[in-house]
């Protein structure tokens, strides 16, 4: 499209920024019959799709393939691990990303929405400026996304790296330090150790995980050191100095310890800077927009979806974000998103997945709390896994379950049930009253209910 027939049309809706908040929001109001342009500086689908979600994810897939490898004559199969071949797994990682974005691209094309490349920036109500041109809409979505937050004194460059860096390495370090202990850096934690690396992760926190629920990271603790990854939390870090051949990094404390990688993983910030949000009178707290339960800011017309929203910085969240915005904006009266319901998986080994609130958090909203903590010790499907770890529910007396807490292998496919369950208020006996297929890691859940209902089973009174 040209510059000239762009700044000729009048949208319904323009997005700036085209990660999962942003493509979700063209693609469901285009579906609802609106005019829409998406304005992108790079690739369509964001952080998530080309170096997020995805790429990672492909490559704790890989992690699993080596250890099911290397541990494949504890069932009777004769393989052999020999190594990692990293520039392959790259390919591989490749190619499903590659896939991903030919079908979105795809996609949005097919739904009509007009895609612009180039620097956007909000130059005030409906009004998205593009390299020197104007879209105009009745309506703006602010769809920008976060970057790695880097800290001062330790600077990017060489071996010291943030996950974007990490997801292009050629070759697996032998010694990594993990500056940082939340889904990131356990994710890549859990990777390089199944590619034979030492590992050090260093939290500034007491624990690993630290929105968890304390017995989940405690769990995940318990795993790691068995995997022999060292685990170093209540650390602060003063420095680093990459000199070429390794990196030393010296904490707070007087410690100190080298490597021949620095993964730089202490959380995401909002991108916002620079781009008229403030100029155009879009509130700013810590860079965040600040929005109400309509995601509206403000300024009237302009809304904000993703990771630039106070809360959950999760691709799926975002996506949900971009659905809602689109269905309000086109009249349909659409359920607020809650951060609360929304489920969150750590892909690591053990891999984490919850929804709902802690047992604490739990405890500060209604006081007292019931909880049960059903071990996968007695689940046959997780036995023929090799995985341990429990399934924790807590749940108001005589009332709905508030939270579910799951750690082991394949828990994160779990959640969907466990999100239902939250979400739809149900009752430990309501549950417990289903049937699960056996034999399944699923039934776990079942169990658990059952025992909080009063009634276990395969779990001790």
């Amino acid at each position: 499209m040209s510059s000239a027939a762009v700044d000729q049309v009048d949208y319904d809706i323009v997005v700036l920024g085209a990660g999962s908040g942003g493509y979700a929001c063209a693609l469901r109001a285009a579906q609802l019959g609106l005019r829409v342009a998406l304005v992108e500086k790079d690739k369509i689908g964001g952080t998530c799709l080309h170096v997020g979600c995805i790429p990672t994810k492909a490559l704790l897939h890989a992690a699993e393939v080596a250890d099911t490898v290397r541990d494949a004559a504890s069932v009777g199969v004769r393989a052999t691990h020999d190594g990692i071949d990293l520039a392959q797994v790259l390919r591989y990682q490749d190619e499903v990303v590659g896939r991903l974005y030919k079908g979105l691209t795809g996609l949005v094309s097919g739904r009509g929405v007009d895609v612009v490349s180039g620097s956007g920036r909000l130059a005030g109500p409906g009004q998205v400026e593009v390299d020197g041109r104007t879209l105009r809409g009745r309506h703006v979505v602010l769809a920008t996304g976060s970057a790695a937050r880097l800290l001062p004194g330790i600077p990017i460059g060489g071996r010291i790296v943030t996950s974007t860096e990490a997801l292009r390495l050629t070759t697996v370090p032998e010694r990594v330090v993990v500056l940082g202990g939340g889904v990131i850096g356990v994710e890549f934690a859990s990777v390089w150790r199944s590619f034979g690396a030492q590992v050090t992760v260093v939290e500034a926190l007491d624990r690993l995980l630290p929105p968890e629920d304390p017995a989940v990271s405690a769990a995940v603790q318990r795993a790691f050191r068995r995997r022999r990854i060292e685990v170093r939390t209540g650390v602060r870090v003063a420095g680093a100095v990459d000199d070429g051949s390794q990196v030393t990094v010296t904490f707070e404390d007087g410690g100190v310890v080298s490597a021949d990688l620095l993964l730089v993983a202490v959380g995401r910030v909002p991108v916002t800077d620079g781009l008229g949000y403030a100029e155009a009178g879009v509130t700013l707290d810590r860079g965040y927009v600040t929005v109400d339960e309509q995601l509206r800011t403000g300024v009237p017309g302009v809304y904000a979806v993703g990771d630039i929203v106070p809360g959950l910085q999760l691709a799926h969240r975002g996506f949900a974000h971009g659905i809602f915005v689109a269905e309000h904006i086109a009249g349909r009266n659409p359920a607020s998103v809650v951060d609360a319901l929304i489920p969150r998986v750590t892909y690591s080994d053990p891999e984490v997945a919850s929804v709902g609130l802690t047992e604490s958090q739990a405890r500060e909203r209604y006081g007292e709390v019931k909880t049960v903590e059903y071990s996968l010790a007695g689940n046959g499907r997780s036995q023929i896994l090799h995985t341990q770890g429990f399934v924790k529910v807590v749940s108001v007396p005589d009332g709905p379950v508030v939270g579910i807490h799951m750690v082991g292998a394949r828990m994160g496919e779990q959640v969907g049930e466990a999100q239902l369950i939250c979400a739809w208020e149900a009752l430990p006996g309501e549950v417990a009253a289903l049937v699960h297929a056996h034999p399944t890691q699923n039934e776990a859940l079942g169990e658990a209910h059952l025992a909080l209902a009063g009634a276990p089973l395969h779990a001790h009174a």
